[in-house]
């Protein structure tokens, strides 16, 4: 087994795994090509946004627009730059731990409209298929933990939300990973195996190589295998905005719309200095929860995290697919080339299926990106035939039943919108304190996950 391998060798995180004898690819995270201008980047773009389907459902929730204090604070002890999960969550650890220190949360534009707002919604812990990958790259040891700590982390999401009776759609039931041919199963037969014998946890996951009982069990006409466990759907939007109502109602300060510029040393007690077009802030502490555009603001991250759009499709299905015949499992669907769908059926609320992941069409927009590099943080885009036929081919192909269905005003391939993922230059994410910056941080590079 090898790691199929970035063009360039700066880029150290590989999309997929593969056999000597094959050429087929397993996804092991996002896909397609590494974008080869890596010195690519830029501030959050201003106005012209597509709308997720998340972002869509609450126009009117005041957060949106939310500024905590009229005026931007002159002072904080920290201030954090970003309010997705990271950047909120952040903030919710920094008032538990530091009580009576003063935090100020910065962004860019409408709350939670980065990558967090724009997802397909899918909570799902690897518990296999990025093993090949991390062991070749750390370790055996290391590559078990990481999985690990997927888990660990996804019990304590749900756990979060169910204690704190939150209200954002939750599901919790069984995901599946599907190859769709006998070469990719092959591939992750393998590194299940490798896995397994590394000690890692694979009791509650059940197994089927058998592809007449995997297509019955996936609903997916050409399974060749199945692998099932528990995983989640939710609206992120909602979840990120319950934990920050609670930080607010702590004394955090949230400002929107407020772009910060640019970091400099700070004069007097602080530390640093944080410029916005609002006015300047001092703190002591900044934590970069940036993730795509982090080297706009920090330049010694250009060529290390990379942004990148990807598309998420909104389909409605069509009467076949409703009711008590609704799809009932997420998936992963591991496709021939190394791309990969993932589909959250909205179980628990409408219905509407999300189709995420990295869509055979990832590779013709990285193409387009590649030679109008300016789109690299633009998530004004929307409805893209050249993604959006591969769900309908999937669709229409792998649901049987699905293609003869007639299909109504109202149903169908509804909508897709742009998100920006951001690409780190080893393939996982830098956390921690930047280099010669006491008292910068950061937590960015998360490839989509």
């Amino acid at each position: 087994m090898k790691q199929v391998d970035s063009d360039n060798p700066r880029m150290g995180g590989a999309p997929s795994v593969t056999l000597p004898e094959t050429s087929a690819a397993l996804n092991v995270e996002e896909y397609a090509s590494q974008p080869q201008s890596h010195a690519r980047t830029g501030f959050p773009k201003q106005g012209g946004q597509s709308l997720s389907y998340w972002l869509q459902q609450v126009r009117c929730d005041p957060l949106l627009d939310h500024r905590t204090t009229d005026e931007l604070p002159q002072q904080a002890d920290t201030v954090i730059i970003g309010s997705g999960i990271t950047g909120t969550l952040v903030a919710k650890h920094h008032l538990e731990t530091f009580p009576g220190k003063k935090v100020v949360v910065l962004e860019a534009r409408e709350f939670c409209s980065g990558a967090t707002g724009r997802n397909a919604g899918h909570c799902k812990p690897d518990q296999w298929r990025g093993y090949g990958k991390h062991a070749k790259a750390y370790g055996h040891e290391q590559a078990v933990k990481i999985l690990d700590n997927e888990q660990a982390t996804w019990e304590a999401l749900v756990a979060y939300v169910k204690e704190n009776n939150v209200d954002c759609d939750l599901w919790v039931g069984e995901t599946l990973d599907v190859p769709l041919n006998d070469e990719v199963a092959k591939i992750a037969k393998e590194i299940f195996e490798r896995y397994a014998e590394a000690g890692g946890k694979v009791d509650h996951i059940q197994v089927t190589h058998d592809p007449v009982e995997a297509a019955q069990k996936s609903r997916i006409k050409n399974a060749k295998a199945c692998y099932g466990w528990q995983a989640s759907t939710l609206q992120p939007w909602k979840l990120t905005a319950h934990i920050m109502r609670d930080n607010i109602s702590k004394g955090a300060n949230l400002q929107t719309r407020t772009t910060a510029n640019s970091i400099s040393d700070g004069t007097g007690s602080r530390r640093w200095m944080v410029h916005t077009e609002r006015g300047d802030i001092a703190c002591d502490v900044v934590v970069h929860a940036t993730n795509a555009y982090s080297a706009a603001l920090e330049p010694s991250l250009r060529g290390i995290i990379t942004p990148k759009p990807h598309m998420c499709n909104r389909v409605v299905p069509p009467q076949a697919f409703s009711g008590s015949k609704a799809i009932s499992n997420s998936y992963g669907v591991l496709l021939p080339d190394g791309a990969l769908f993932s589909i959250n059926p909205r179980s628990t609320s409408d219905g509407n299926i999300m189709f995420g992941g990295s869509n055979p069409g990832q590779k013709e927009l990285d193409a387009w990106v590649e030679k109008n590099p300016e789109n690299c943080i633009n998530d004004g885009l929307a409805n893209l035939e050249s993604v959006t036929k591969h769900v309908r081919k999937f669709a229409e192909s792998e649901f049987d039943g699905w293609k003869a269905a007639p299909a109504g005003p109202g149903e169908g391939f509804e909508y897709s919108w742009s998100g920006i993922i951001g690409l780190s230059a080893d393939g996982v994410p830098f956390v921690g304190e930047l280099p010669e910056k006491p008292g910068q941080y950061i937590c960015v590079g998360h490839h989509g996950q």
